[in-house]
């Protein structure tokens, strides 16, 4: 399993964290951030064009995301199924797709448009007032790498996140936020009884929440249905970050 990932040293200030951040020992509480539909929405189809156009560089074949489920899933899950769908065998699947996720980022680097009118509501107010507080911000994020980091850094939000999971470093989400917890304990960030929340829009955020036993924050600014977040009881659910309050992260 991979390390998370932090900033690249290119666009830091200090080699501990992007600009901007505390430079405190340990913090008060640790908050896990999906992207998609949590921190930005409407993003465009440049993140499916990149994956298609991954494969195809790679492979020659020709792909679709249309007909997936794509929200809360894993890019490479996605890949898979996508080239399950143009008749790829497993193996070739498996052997392919380290450079296929690489095309795809290097594509996604070169198209990703201005993104700072597409932060979902109240979200720039929140992480600056988190960060500001002393709270330990990570991504976990079914992103890949440099696909997250960029979408971010186009919003104008990838100075508030210290580090994050991406989604080729694990198999699941539950195991992506199992990774951004540890990394924080062993790099001494958090002690063993910080609070820890996972805020997303999508089912998948609240199994992952619960599958680590931490504290699972649903928002209503993705595409699920609200009673299909409802159904599954989070901790908090919220029309919007607008909402959130600093005692619900700090429980």
């Amino acid at each position: 399993m991979s390390e998370v990932h932090q900033t690249p040293n290119r666009e830091r200030e200090r080699a501990d964290g992007p600009l901007g951040y505390h430079s405190v020992l340990t913090y008060s509480a640790l908050v896990l951030f999906d992207i998609d539909g949590t921190l930005v929405r409407r993003a465009g189809p440049h993140h499916r064009e990149a994956l298609v156009q991954g494969v195809r560089r790679v492979t020659g074949l020709d792909t679709t995301t249309e007909g997936i489920p794509v929200q809360g899933m894993l890019d490479p899950d996605i890949i898979r199924i996508m080239m399950r769908q143009a008749g790829a065998t497993a193996s070739l699947t498996r052997e392919a797709l380290p450079a296929i996720q690489s095309a795809a980022e290097r594509y996604y680097l070169r198209v990703c448009p201005p993104l700072h009118d597409k932060h979902c509501p109240g979200v720039e107010p929140v992480l600056e007032k988190l960060r500001n507080r002393g709270v330990l911000l990570a991504l976990v994020t079914g992103n890949l790498t440099r696909i997250g980091w960029r979408k971010l850094s186009r919003a104008g939000l990838r100075q508030y996140f210290r580090y994050g999971a991406f989604g080729e470093m694990a198999k699941t989400r539950g195991g992506l936020a199992r990774l951004a917890i540890r990394q924080a304990r062993v790099r001494g960030w958090i002690e063993r009884g910080t609070p820890i929340s996972l805020v997303g829009d999508a089912p998948q955020d609240i199994e992952a929440a619960r599958a680590n036993r931490i504290r699972s924050i649903s928002v209503q600014t993705g595409i699920t249905p609200v009673a299909e977040l409802e159904a599954l009881q989070p901790d908090v659910f919220l029309r919007d970050l607008r909402e959130l309050r600093m005692k619900t992260i700090h429980y």
